[in-house]
């Protein structure tokens, strides 16, 4: 088995790590169902929105299969992806304040996640904290 593809000792989906992809599968399925009906039925009012809906949500699938897949090219896939979703949320979070009109209805990003409950802004981090933790270990 090539090195890339060999599970690290402890996967990046065992133990905590469970709740982590629960989270992100959850967050995926949410985000890809609205973002679908966005473009599907409001599009032309918000597309830049709705295109970076769309976006997140695919960031989110891609997060949720590298993390339970835990190789070690999977867990470069999980930081690029948490990486990119934190980039994400911060600069369309501030953008959704600074320019209102480009994100008339919420998104999964927009005003920081708050339609969320807030947990795209918190779940990057802890993805991030769990990729470094484990990366130690």
């Amino acid at each position: 088995m090539p090195d890339a593809d060999r599970p690290l000792d402890r996967g990046l989906g065992r133990g905590p790590g469970r709740i982590l992809v629960a989270v992100y599968a959850v967050l995926a399925l949410a985000a890809t169902g609205r973002s679908i009906m966005q473009i599907a039925l409001y599009f032309s009012r918000a597309p830049l929105a709705y295109t970076l809906s769309a976006l997140a949500a695919l960031i989110y699938i891609v997060a949720t299969v590298a993390l339970a897949r835990g190789t070690r090219t999977s867990a470069r896939v999980a930081w690029a992806s948490i990486s990119i979703e934190l980039v994400g949320v911060l600069v369309v979070g501030a953008l959704s304040y600074v320019l209102p009109e480009l994100f008339p209805d919420k998104t999964v990003w927009s005003h920081f996640g708050s339609g969320y409950g807030f947990v795209p802004l918190v779940l990057p981090v802890l993805g991030l904290w769990w990729l470094a933790r484990h990366r130690r270990s």
